[in-house]
């Protein structure tokens, strides 16, 4: 053990070492001085104040010496070998110049200063996101421990988002309220999120890392997802690969997403759910194409139903069911066998080369149910269904379940006049019938329903013999004639040139109308072309036999005119039979035109049974009277240079104008 002498000593070589180090740091004190003197007057005030200062530190000192003095009574009264270091560290210190205020301090050690101030002190008076830590979690809100000088609450409706907060976790947070009327300090998480969330955003768009968002609410199109505080769109077509029936099953949710777009001008983002599972249904997509072959049965989801076929989803690839490969029974839309999300069994039928269309069926996972057909049934047999299909063309009858025969339409009557299929039979109509064709290889039947009767041609020879006369109803009008039917299954043809006698008609519409009754007889009869020429005219004498000679060309007529219209007049000589006078043999000798009504004598100047026409003039009587005067002094002229040998003819050139002058009268 040391004596106590020996710690004495070294005591005073330590005190000793600090005098000579406060004496050597004492010159550049007084050197400092010397040059203050020399500086202006201001700089003598600052040395006025640091005297003061001085004589402050002075008396510190003092009470820091007695202090000084119980500190090395309590240090030789410890171990030895702990004394030493303790009382070192505490002479090495410069207390003079602390004492004088001219203390200098490393630049390290400011540093480390400054660095325990930020780690330990938080500055509540700036805006900077801070990051905190959840010490307890209420009710209604969350405390959070920040380092300053108390803790701050944050409502919990700021973490919606993040249903999983527990004690113990680091979120970021803002001062929002230094102090409320309470004298709590509040923060806000909402706020510093939307600080960070920009930032954070264009980095998961760049770097393409999942991020998780909350999704608020439904809107057009899509859906609104908070990512990191700010508001994103999420498109529908985006949320998932299939098509979402029910948006709403995804509100008030947290799902991942992945950045696919942003806008910088309008601080719009988009989003997508569907992007991350992409990447997977790939792979199993490559995984299952690799793996298909046709007539290969699968397990499928019904993904979406069209008026044409359903898409199956088969575990990341899409196949189609085309609607005739759903079911051996004719159907009219999917949805009557099948639902949406339904699962079901099917069988590859066909795909491409890249196998990006896969083609898919149901019924032929059963039994084709033309196997199930009478095998003794053939060609003439009669066979009975019901009426499944009707169309422009025919009606189908399904025979037995799944097999169907075609009626065309033009096998439901005898009639060669065409109707629709609905003027026969309707939908659900229990039908006979008999096989016409019976392919069993293609699996095609037609059927006959008039072959149930008798053909009535077979003796329409003795029915309808040529020039016998009958009644018809009309069934159809063309340009060039009338369709008329005699009975079922039997039509003829009265053309538009055998309808009137005397009328010109341009259209049947003129004369009769649809389902009229009219007499007709038969002109001409073809069975083995199964035509039947008719006529309506034919039915009544022809007047113009009659009219012929009452209305001779050159005979002249009494008669009043009864309409002008602008290429002449008319002059209706019967119910059925009017004359036509030009514009120009309407001029009267005078030289007026006649007017309507007027009564005159009119010359028949055409009468043509063949174009029904009858044509007549005014101006040909007095036309006519001058050119006969004309025509006779022109004789007598001849006759009297005529010989004494021409007696004879003369004699006979005068008989024959005492002819005419007889009939004249």
């Amino acid at each position: 053990m040391p004596t106590k002498k020996a710690e004495e000593e070294k005591v005073e070589k330590s005190t000793k070492k600090s005098t000579k180090k406060t004496t050597s740091s004492k010159k550049p004190i007084t050197k400092k001085t010397a040059e203050k003197k020399v500086t202006k007057k201001t700089l003598v005030k600052k040395v006025a104040v640091k005297k003061t200062t001085k004589i402050a530190a002075e008396e510190k000192t003092t009470e820091k010496k007695k202090v000084k003095k119980e500190l090395d009574k309590e240090i030789l009264n410890e171990s030895p070998k702990s004394a030493p270091k303790d009382i070192k560290t505490k002479d090495d210190f410069n207390w003079t110049e602390f004492e004088e205020g001219i203390q200098t301090v490393d630049s390290k050690q400011i540093e480390e200063f400054d660095k325990l101030i930020d780690e330990n002190f938080v500055d509540t008076y700036n805006d900077n996101v801070i990051i905190g830590e959840v010490l307890n979690i209420t009710e209604r809100e969350a405390i959070i421990d920040i380092n300053a000088k108390s803790e701050g609450v944050i409502s919990l409706n700021e973490f919606r988002y993040n249903p999983d907060l527990k004690v113990g976790d680091k979120v970021e947070v803002i001062v929002d309220v230094q102090e409320d009327k309470t004298g709590q300090l509040v923060l806000s998480h909402r706020k510093a999120r939307t600080i960070k969330a920009w930032e954070r955003v264009i980095e998961s768009h760049e770097k393409e890392t999942v991020v998780t968002g909350f999704v608020k609410c439904r809107t057009k199109g899509g859906m609104i997802v908070d990512v990191f505080g700010l508001e994103a769109f999420l498109p529908g077509s985006q949320i998932d690969v299939k098509p979402i029936r029910d948006y709403d099953q995804y509100v008030n949710k947290n799902m991942e997403f992945r950045v696919v777009k942003i806008n910088h001008e309008f601080k719009n983002v988009v989003v997508s759910h569907k992007a991350l599972i992409e990447a997977d249904i790939e792979e199993q997509k490559k995984e299952i194409i690799s793996q298909l072959e046709k007539g290969q049965v699968l397990e499928g989801i019904v993904k979406n139903i069209t008026t044409y076929g359903v898409f199956v989803d088969l575990g990341g690839v899409d196949g189609l069911i085309h609607i005739t490969d759903l079911s051996w029974n004719r159907i009219n839309h999917p949805s009557e066998i099948l639902d949406l999300d339904q699962k079901l069994n099917v069988v590859i039928l066909d795909f491409d080369d890249d196998k990006s269309r896969i083609q898919l069926g149901v019924k032929q996972l059963s039994n084709h149910p033309w196997e199930n057909l009478d095998s003794n049934l053939k060609e003439g047999d009669k066979i009975k269904g019901k009426v499944s299909v009707i169309a422009d063309y025919g009606a189908f009858i399904e025979v037995i379940d799944g097999v169907e025969g075609l009626v065309h339409v033009s096998e439901m009557s005898w009639s060669t006049h065409l109707r629709s299929a609905q003027d026969f039979v309707n939908v659900g109509d229990e039908v006979e019938a008999v096989i016409l064709t019976l392919d069993r290889e293609d699996r095609k039947m037609s059927l006959g329903i008039k072959q149930l009767t008798n053909d009535p041609w077979t003796d329409i020879t003795s029915k309808y013999p040529s020039n016998s006369r009958h009644k018809g109803k009309i069934r159809n009008f063309t340009n060039f004639g009338v369709f008329v039917e005699l009975e079922e299954g039997i039509d003829g043809l009265v053309y538009i040139s055998d309808l009137s006698w005397t009328q010109k008609v341009k259209h049947p519409s003129e004369l009769f109308s649809i389902s009229d009754e009219i007499d007709v007889i038969v002109l001409d009869l073809d069975v083995n072309e199964r035509k039947l020429s008719l006529g309506h005219k034919q039915t009544t004498k022809n007047p113009w036999d009659k009219y012929l000679n009452i209305y001779a060309v050159d005979t002249v007529h009494e008669l009043s005119i009864d309409s002008i219209g602008d290429r002449g007049a008319t002059i209706n000589l019967s119910d059925e039979l009017s004359a036509i006078v030009p514009k120009k043999h309407m001029i009267k000798e005078d030289g007026l035109i006649l007017k309507e009504g007027e009564n005159a004598n009119f010359k028949v100047i055409e009468c043509n049974s063949e174009f029904k026409r009858v044509v007549m003039s005014h101006t040909s009587t007095f036309k006519s009277a001058k050119s006969d005067i004309q025509k006779k002094s022109k004789k007598k002229e001849k006759i009297d240079k005529s010989t004494l040998g021409d007696i004879e003819a003369l004699a006979d050139l005068k008989k024959q104008f005492e002819d005419d002058e007889k009939i004249e009268k």
